[in-house]
């Protein structure tokens, strides 16, 4: 029971702190300042091809083995 005991106020204190600590920079590397280009870039993947149709099928096939020879 004291490795239960011992555990449980690790979780408790230090675990706490470091999980806190970790959302903390988490959040804090998404919304940098530099990664607002990342974001945006992302964001707008659904919204490429509305001006043209997406390169067919076949076009892309092609192109994944010719990239694959060199």
């Amino acid at each position: 029971m004291e490795t239960y005991t011992a555990l449980r106020a690790f979780a408790d204190s230090w675990m706490l702190l470091f999980l806190t600590l970790f959302f903390l920079g988490v959040i804090f590397w998404a919304l940098r300042p530099g990664s607002a280009r990342v974001h945006s870039d992302s964001a707008d993947i659904p919204f490429r091809h509305d001006n043209e149709p997406a390169p067919s099928r076949d076009a892309d096939e092609a192109a994944c083995h010719k990239e694959a020879r060199t």
